[in-house]
């Protein structure tokens, strides 16, 4: 067998080879997201991402993210972002935006997270909203092997550092609550309709106090009124009585 033969054998099965390892390569995501500080329960850890801009004529102008169970927003803080753009803490998540970048320029910024979670991995999805309006919407997770078409950023983290605890629970009630009266005008006059719902039930206590007062005059109103028909039995007898 001469060597170009051979070497035409050996072509087959590399090629088949790579063909397999193509197919079984994932897919790169669209939003990017790394962090040197990759632990569970890494305290103050700071996550990075990088939104690729791939509008050819509009420029990225919000990115919106979702956060995985175990971070609240109340544990997110920013870092750095695109010049001009600001921070707005959601109810499950947050959202970086400002004027819109130059078309296919990236969207890279950083947040600072309290505490990640006692996880192998968290997936951060995310919203990516062109000034033409557009809407990419990076969810997708991996299942049964496949690789989404539109994949969530994923951050895998390493196993816990020996001894580490997790910080007591913040609350997300709060900091969702606490965004929305600097986000919105209107937001103040929720705190004003909210007393009087919480007064109602102590207002309740004064007509059990009332009810218990007015019991206690009715009793008296009785005694009264006995003492009252008593003297006028007394006068009465007085009156029928045989005069001597």
């Amino acid at each position: 067998m001469n060597r170009s033969r051979l070497l035409a054998r050996a072509a087959v099965p590399l090629a088949a080879a790579a063909g397999v390892l193509a197919l079984a390569a994932p897919a790169l995501a669209h939003v990017e997201v790394e962090s040197g500080t990759a632990r569970a329960l890494a305290t103050n850890a700071v996550v990075a991402f990088d939104t690729e801009g791939e509008s050819s004529s509009a420029g990225i102008k919000q990115v919106k993210v979702v956060l995985p169970a175990g971070i609240a927003p109340s544990d997110v803080s920013l870092v750095e972002a695109p010049k001009g753009w600001s921070f707005t803490p959601s109810e499950d998540g947050y959202q970086v935006a400002g004027a819109a970048l130059a078309p296919g320029k990236n969207a890279a910024y950083k947040i600072k997270v309290r505490q990640l979670p006692n996880e192998r991995s968290v997936a951060f999805k995310t919203l990516v909203t062109y000034s033409d309006g557009h809407v990419d919407r990076w969810i997708e997770l991996p299942q049964g092997g496949a690789e989404p078409a539109h994949p969530a950023p994923v951050l895998k983290l390493a196993a816990a550092a020996p001894g580490a605890k997790p910080l007591p629970t913040s609350s997300s009630a709060s900091p969702s609550a606490a965004p929305s009266p600097t986000a919105t005008s209107g937001a103040p006059s929720a705190a004003p309709s909210a007393a009087p719902s919480s007064a109602s039930p102590e207002a309740t206590v004064p007509v059990a106090s009332d009810g218990g007062s007015g019991s206690g005059t009715a009793t008296v109103a009785v005694v009264a009124l006995l003492a009252a028909a008593i003297v006028g039995v007394l006068v009465w007898r007085r009156r029928a009585a045989p005069r001597d």
